[in-house]
């Protein structure tokens, strides 16, 4: 919780103080009830053939860049490393390099996707990404993707090939 301190000088009258910290106290009570920003990783993963790989979930129709929520503690990278990993059984030849964060109206006003490349990605060997969570996965042809994508899947995938990011929208 905030602390609830008075930066006016202490001989700047009883009721100056006391509006200070009113407001500090209203600042308090309103970050209690907003919605907080919420943040999200998606990776790109191309493999050496130039295929990129995409995921079905069991909760939601369509075909995704792999991803989820960043935990409490860990980085924006270290979230979609492990997501590729739980999801796909992926390996990397090198990290993953941040491409753009988006803002995604779809989910909630304050969510944020950051959109990570990885190149060269392989599936670990013993890697089992289908059941539970994750129906279908695999490498896909860019030319050549699932009729299920979702818009945004195949929009973030056009804007890699293309170059540079166009949008901040999701």
């Amino acid at each position: 919780m905030r602390e609830t301190r008075s930066d006016l000088p202490p001989k700047s009258g009883v009721l100056n103080r006391l509006h200070h910290l009113a407001g500090n106290f209203a600042i308090t009570v309103v970050n209690l009830f907003r919605p907080r920003l919420t943040l999200g990783v998606r990776l790109a993963a191309f493999d050496r053939e130039g295929r990129i790989f995409l995921v079905r979930h069991s909760y939601v129709p369509g075909f995704y860049l792999p991803g989820g929520g960043v935990e409490l503690g860990e980085t924006c990278r270290q979230a979609v490393m492990r997501e590729a990993e739980e999801e796909g059984g992926l390996e990397f030849e090198r990290p993953p390099e941040l491409y753009n964060v988006y803002r995604n109206d779809g989910l909630a006003r304050r969510d944020h996707v950051v959109l990570f490349v990885a190149r060269n990605v392989r599936l670990r060997e013993e890697a089992t990404h289908t059941g539970g969570e994750i129906l279908d996965a695999g490498f896909y042809p860019p030319d050549a993707l699932p009729e299920a994508a979702t818009k945004a899947t195949l929009a973030r995938i056009a804007e890699i090939r293309r170059g540079p990011a166009t949008t901040d929208d999701w």
